[in-house]
Parts: structure tokens; sequence; C-alpha cells
């Protein structure tokens, strides 16, 4: 064990007995690289962060133009400050008109949180309802909201008043009376390996939630930002949000996070109490130049058009006896196998030749990809022989 790796596994708290343990020196692209120059090829993006590469030009150019301007000056909702300023504009821009002011917040889960309170306070109804196989966030009011038992049970009790539902089930849509505050969802359910609904049961669940006066919460965390061909994952089936929420690849490598409603929604988080958020670093400039420029290289350099050619290149490339099934939605796959025994051995292999793929938290007979929008075609025909190497040694 090396001195880097003893400082990590000594001082710097741990997720799991086993983490993935590989040494980054610098990174690029699609690219990651170890202070011995061995090169990986990350197609998971950071876990749905680097939807645009690593270390994209433009992003790199206006962190440092914000740098010569001013770092954090105050916390969030009291300064007046051009780059948020611009962000919320262009978010503003990009959304339908029900969607035009966002609080920006430092993360997916804080984002999530901010969601459920403005909800609940915005109906005055107490009862949340959400998807058996959900992922939220790790935060008590995120995990409470969240599908995966065995991750919740060590933190009993959790928020009161959460009822879960099946996904894609449209009976179960009854459940949603006028008791519920809000229903919140996964536009692409990801950590239960990619399950992605129907576009007439998205249309019946937000006609529920209109006729049962409930707010209707898309969680895009993980399936925004282009991650499925269209920018928001919404708009694949013909829905609105009461409520999006954002991060992950938001932020073009930087932590950054928002919840975005209609503003005579959000207005009520402003009094009764006033401060009914708050946060300290919400819409840090450094962050809000990040994921500004983010959002113009995707709309502006038609990343979006590419997904889909890019998605099914990788899906006519994969075929091995052992793959059981694919499920993809643009460049989001989860990839099935037979045991997980067998998918964590394929995830190590693909470690050892220079190929990141990862498990999901909740549905262990898969692996996950998510490269780069960027990737090319050579880079995806390259990565996908090394994948259907690890699977021959696994």
């Amino acid at each position: 064990m090396d001195f880097s790796e003893r400082i990590f596994l000594n001082n710097l708290a741990q997720t799991t007995d086993e983490p993935y343990l590989i040494t980054i020196e610098r990174a690029e692209g699609i690219y990651l690289y170890s202070p011995d120059g061995k090169k990986y090829r990350d197609l998971i993006s950071g876990i749905g962060v680097s939807n645009i590469g690593h270390r994209h030009p433009k992003v790199v150019r206006a962190i440092q133009d914000q740098l010569e301007k001013h770092l954090h000056v105050m916390v969030y909702g009291e300064f007046i400050q051009d780059t948020p300023n611009r962000l919320a504009k262009k978010l503003t821009e990009l959304l339908p008109p029900n969607l035009n002011c966002s609080f920006l917040v430092n993360s997916g889960t804080e984002a999530n949180e901010g969601a459920l309170k403005l909800a609940k306070r915005f109906t005055g109804r107490t009862e949340i309802v959400s998807f058996r196989k959900s992922y939220h966030g790790s935060t008590h009011g995120s995990m409470s909201v969240s599908g995966n038992e065995v991750k919740k049970q060590a933190f009993r009790p959790l928020l009161p008043d959460v009822r879960f539902i099946d996904f894609n089930e449209p009976k179960d849509l009854s459940q949603i009376t006028e008791h519920t505050a809000c229903v919140i969802v996964e536009t692409i359910q990801g950590d239960a390996g990619v399950r992605v609904p129907d576009v007439s049961y998205m249309k019946a669940l937000r006609k529920r939630c209109d006729d049962a006066g409930a707010l209707l919460i898309l969680d895009e965390i993980q399936c925004g930002i282009g991650r499925t061909g269209k920018l928001f994952a919404f708009e694949h089936f013909q829905i609105v949000p009461d409520i999006l929420t954002v991060a992950k690849a938001f932020g073009g490598g930087l932590p950054i996070g928002a919840f975005i409603s209609d503003k005579k929604i959000m207005k009520c988080l402003t009094h009764d109490p006033m401060l009914g958020h708050i946060t300290t670093f919400g819409g840090n400039p450094v962050c809000c130049a990040s994921a500004l420029a983010t959002l113009e290289v995707i709309t502006e350099h038609n990343l979006l058009e590419q997904v889909e050619a890019k998605g099914k290149l990788f899906e006519k490339l994969l075929k091995h006896p052992a793959i059981k099934e694919i499920r993809r939605i643009g460049l989001m796959f989860a990839i099935d196998f037979d045991s997980a025994e067998r998918v964590n051995r394929i995830v190590l292999q693909g470690k050892a030749l220079g190929v990141i793929t990862y498990w999901f938290l909740s549905h262990p007979y898969s692996f996950r990809i998510a490269p780069p929008l960027t990737i090319t075609e050579d880079e995806i025909k390259e990565s996908c022989q090394l994948i259907l190497q690890a699977i021959d040694n696994a």
C-alpha cells in the first residue's frame, strides 16, 4: 500500500469496505490518467456528472474568468450577482413557461430536500408519494422518499407520511389523493437499472396529480442535462412538472443543484416563515459559471443531436451471449447479467483493462454505462472491445 492509498483509506471516511481504488492525477475528455500514465476510459462520467467530458475548454475558461472577479460574497438570496443571474435567465429560456424560477443549491439531494419542503409548504399537505426502487439522495428527507429499504433500515426513524407505489403501474395512481402534497419521481429510474416509463403512464401521472391538487416533482438529477438525448428527460413524455430538480451534470464538474418551479409557487418560501429554505453556498458564482458554460456547450455544439446515434452504436457493438438484457435511453445504459457476482467481476476486469463501468446501488445484476456525450465513434468502438474482453475474462 503506497502513501496516497494509506491516507485515502485511513484519513478519509469510506463509503464501502471495497472502494474502487484507482489514483487519478488528471482528466481530459473521456479519459482519466493515473500518476504512472495509465489511461482509463470514463464510461460513467463520474456517475452522471461529466456529460460534456472532463475539463471542457469552455467550462475551464468560464471558471477562470469568474475567479478573476470574485468567489463567495454572501449567502444565497441577498446580493445581486451577474453569473447566477445569467444562469437563471438561461434556465428560464430553456424550460417551459411555468418553470421560471430557480433556487440554486449545492447538490442533488439538497435540490430534492428543497423541492419536498416547497411542495408541503405550498399545498399545506403532508403526504408524499414516491416509488419503489427509486433513489433521490442520502440525506434524511431524500432517503425517506427513496425506495431501497436495505439502505434505509439502519437510519430509521425517517420522514413520516410517505407512501410508495410501483413505477409505471397505472392502477397505483389511485393512491394519489387530496391528502397528497406531492409525487416525487425520477423521470427515468436510474439506480433501479434504467427503467423507462411509458408515455401514456407519465401522462396519466400528470393528470392524476392535477386532479388531486398534488404537485409533481420530476427528479432529473441523473437523467437530465442531455443524458437521454433531450436536454430534460421529461421532454420525451409530453408533460411538464410543477417542480424540476437537477444537479450532477448541471455543474460541468463543480457542485451545484437546483429546484425549479413557478415564481407563484416558489414565493411561499419567502414568508411564514421567511427564510423557509436557506443555503450558504447555493448559487456560488464559480459553480454557476461552470453550469452556464455547460448548458451553452450542450445547446450550441449540437451534442443532443448526436446522442441517439451514439447510443445505438453502443447497443449494436455490445453483443455477447452472457448479456441478458440491455436497457437504454440515449446514452444511459443498464446491462443485465445472470448474477451480481458476474457483474462485479466484469466491472473489476474492465478496470484492469482501462475502462470504467460501475455498479448500481439497487440493481446488482446490472452494470451502468453513461459516457460523456462528447465521446467519439472511435472511442465507442474501442471501449466496446474492452468491455467485451472484460466480459470474456470474467
